[in-house]
């Protein structure tokens, strides 16, 4: 369906800006051909250094993601990177716990599912380690949860030796942490113990990840 589109295709199919760029951060398109509604994370409007090394890295990180994830329910569907500089991805009709958290409570079922999602994404392979940020889980009009974004993710295969072994338990624990943070927001009378036990304990290897994180950005951000 999209096998044919260039960067320079955007325009004539794009239907709506989600999100416009940074200057470290890609721009969001909604595009359709077809009748058929995608979502464009394109980093070529960003400036040459940034989009060349750090876009092209991670839209190969993320394309790798999705890949390994591919035809798991509730997560969106990979079509194709363009040019090593955008990624064109499913377009999920809801809305991000971000805004859904300024009109309504989620039931505790919600997060039954969305943990169930995490421990099918995790047998994969995979570690999200990003979502804390509330914009990065989805509430679909069907009411299942959705997990985008996945340029931070790791992979166990990275992490085969030691002591990179260890960090991938706590990047495993540190998603669920995630969905135990947004919980406590909705119904915090039913996160168990145990998840508020894990919870409460946060790692080192969190806090220097997250330190290493935002000095990275700072530094992009005067380079951009």
């Amino acid at each position: 369906m999209f096998a044919s589109i260039k960067i320079s295709d955007i325009p004539r199919y794009r239907r709506k800006v989600l999100r416009e760029p940074s200057s470290t951060r890609p721009a969001l398109y909604v595009i359709q051909k077809n009748e058929v509604r995608a979502v464009v994370k394109d980093f070529s409007p960003n400036r040459s250094l940034y989009r060349n090394i750090v876009g092209r890295f991670l839209v190969w990180r993320e394309s790798k993601a999705y890949k390994r994830l591919a035809g798991l329910q509730g997560v969106p569907r990979f079509f194709r990177s363009i040019d090593g500089i955008a990624l064109i991805l499913e377009e999920i009709p809801g809305n991000n716990i971000e805004e859904v958290e300024k009109k309504e409570i989620l039931p505790k079922e919600f997060f039954e599912e969305l943990r169930r999602l995490v421990e099918r994404i995790h047998k994969r392979g995979l570690a999200h380690c990003d979502m804390k940020r509330a914009p990065n889980i989805l509430l679909g009009h069907n009411g299942k949860p959705y997990i985008v974004d996945w340029s931070a993710s790791i992979s166990k295969t990275e992490c085969r030796l030691f002591p990179l072994n260890l960090l991938y338990r706590r990047f495993l624990l540190d998603d669920f942490n995630a969905i135990t943070k947004i919980q406590l927001r909705h119904c915090p009378e039913n996160v168990t113990p145990e998840d508020k036990s894990h919870y409460d304990h946060r790692s080192r290897s969190e806090k220097l990840i997250r330190s290493i994180r935002n000095k990275a950005r700072a530094l992009l951000q005067k380079i951009a």
